[in-house]
């Protein structure tokens, strides 16, 4: 057979896989499919792995994007139906390495204490674990926590690396010029210096102490130890199989076959209920959500620019777009703004504030924040009836900053050159090929100056505070939401249920009542994904951490003045 005819006949089975996916895809949006349950089950959910907010809004999305990210909100919206759901008996969480932080690690636990309380067990499963002390942070929250008889288990504490590349650029002959509101401001000290300033290191030291002592304390009284005893566990920092359990870090060590007659133990036949085809049954099913009152459920997620929403960016006229839609929808008595952001443009996150005051004035706006509500993410927030937080969440990072990346001495090296040709004496500030001199710095400056009094002023109308004291929690630096709940700048310490709640309180809505919630990117059929424009796409976060990194400086080429937070510690 010549070689053209085997091309074809590839091209041709690729092209027939290609068209069996589409039809898959067109059926499932057209017909769905049923859920087969058994009389008696257990809900299983693969706890690993990357962490959304809220699922891919269409099919398609979610064929492109390759593997499907667990979503908190289905996670939080299965475990609500399993509790009422007669024929779920437990839960089985198979726990792996979490690609999410502290936020929505404490969601995840206290949704699952939320299902303890209908009286129905959680067992937490894990095989091997070296580095695991988040994800055993939640699983200190189930019944019991099972290891595999030859499972290692590392809870060695927090921390890892903040890398700083001025010595890279030095080298490549490429400056970072950047001027910041104000000392805690360090979003691009990882470009203009070698290490922590004293700023930085002080508000980094605390927002991950912070963190630290809120898991030891969970985890200890979970666990029946005290936090002395805990942080001793930790120091040791590893422990194999039935050392794990002598130090009373787990409770079993047993094969699948000794976890599946855990299950069993009343002698009677339970079967597994995948946790995929568990969020295809529907809510009203089990009588949820049968209210005659709607709360709008608003998804506000990914670093946030002007104009539309893209992939792993919220566009402040797509989500303003949904707040506007919400205030003027008459059955919509409430909104719930979820965030988790970590900022961007001043511009784009002014124009989400605008909406959430307009919408203040006519029905409640409750603010739940998840992993990340930080500089331009806080901005969004904080013209909000109420705002609540995680213990968790990083929260606040008010401040501004804008800047350049300098690359002449790297072209002088590479043997490139430039003319200056300008009409208009400041028209190439923003240049590559020259520094700032002293006066555009200045002016940079007072630039920011004036943006981050904007910043101060809406907080402080927001919160009910004066701009000295928004100030002071202010200049850029970090809290998590329980270090923000004492300087007033969130209300509430809770997740999504809390914030629901607060959300029908406000809006006068009976406590009891289940109410339909309407969420929002709405959910988009193949054609419409297909031809339609794009929605908000979920944020994927890398597990290496390098797309943190190197998110800020994506940003600076796209904008000119920012509100981001700054860069993260990578675990190690």
């Amino acid at each position: 057979m010549r070689k053209s005819a085997y091309v074809g006949m590839i091209f041709l089975f690729f092209f027939l896989l290609a068209a069996a996916g589409t039809f898959f895809l067109v059926v499932m949006d057209i017909g769905g499919t049923a859920v087969d349950m058994p009389a008696r089950g257990y809900l299983e959910v693969p706890l690993a792995g990357t962490v959304s907010e809220v699922a891919a809004p269409d099919s398609l999305s979610s064929l492109l994007l390759g593997a499907k990210p667990l979503a908190m909100y289905d996670l939080w919206m299965n475990l609500r139906m399993a509790t009422v759901d007669g024929r779920i008996q437990a839960v089985l969480l198979r726990l792996g390495l979490l690609q999410c932080d502290w936020a929505k690690a404490n969601e995840m636990r206290e949704a699952i204490l939320d299902f303890r309380r209908s009286g129905k067990k959680v067992y937490a499963v894990i095989e091997e674990a070296p580095d695991f002390d988040m994800e055993y942070f939640v699983a200190t929250a189930c019944d019991r926590i099972i290891l595999h008889p030859l499972g290692w288990l590392g809870i060695n504490g927090i921390g890892g690396d903040v890398p700083f590349l001025k010595g890279a650029l030095d080298k490549l002959g490429v400056r970072a010029e950047f001027e910041h509101v104000e000392e805690y401001k360090p979003a691009a000290t990882m470009y203009t210096e070698k290490g922590f300033t004293p700023a930085h290191r002080e508000e980094m030291g605390s927002y991950y102490g912070d963190l630290f002592a809120q898991y030891v304390a969970t985890a200890a009284k979970a666990r029946g130890k005290t936090e002395a005893e805990f942080r001793a566990l930790i120091d040791r920092g590893f422990f194999q199989g039935e050392q794990a359990k002598a130090a009373g870090l787990v409770d079993d060590c047993l094969y699948e076959d000794e976890v599946q007659a855990l299950l069993r133990r009343d002698g009677r036949t339970i079967s597994p209920v995948g946790f995929e085809d568990y969020t295809r049954v529907k809510p009203s099913s089990l009588g949820l959500e049968n209210g005659v009152h709607a709360v709008a459920l608003i998804y506000a997620v990914g670093t946030i620019m002007t104009g539309e929403s893209l992939p792993q960016i919220m566009g402040g006229a797509t989500v303003a777009r949904w707040i506007r839609t919400a205030r003027t929808d008459p059955l919509v008595k409430a909104i719930v703004l979820r965030i988790d952001s970590p900022g961007g443009s001043s511009v784009g996150s002014d124009v989400i504030w605008r909406e959430v005051a307009l919408a203040r004035k006519v029905k409640p706006v409750i603010v739940s924040m998840s992993d990340v509500a930080g500089s331009g993410g806080y901005w969004i927030a904080m013209s909000a009836t109420k705002i609540v937080a995680e213990p968790q969440t990083l929260t606040g990072s008010i401040g501004v900053l804008a800047g350049k990346f300098s690359i002449d001495g790297l072209m002088a090296k590479l043997g490139v050159t430039a003319d200056r040709l300008v009409f208009g004496e400041k028209a190439d500030i923003f240049s590559p090929f020259r520094p700032f001199t002293a006066d555009e710095r200045k002016i940079l400056k007072n630039e920011i100056l004036w943006t981050y009094e904007q910043f101060l002023t809406r907080a402080a109308e927001g919160r009910g505070l004066t701009r000295d004291q928004v100030d002071a929690a202010g200049r850029g630096r970090i809290w998590t939401g329980r270090q923000a709940k004492d300087l007033k700048l969130v209300d509430e310490l809770g997740g999504l249920t809390m914030a629901l709640g607060l959300a029908k309180k406000e809006a006068g809505i009976d406590a009891d009542e289940d109410v339909r919630l309407d969420i929002w990117p709405r959910k988009r059929t193949f054609w419409q994904s297909l031809f339609g424009r794009p929605g908000l796409a979920v944020e994927l976060k890398s597990a290496a951490g390098r797309d943190r990194l190197l998110g800020t400086a994506r940003l600076m080429n796209q904008t000119r003045i920012w509100a981001v937070m700054p860069f993260w510690l990578i675990p190690q």
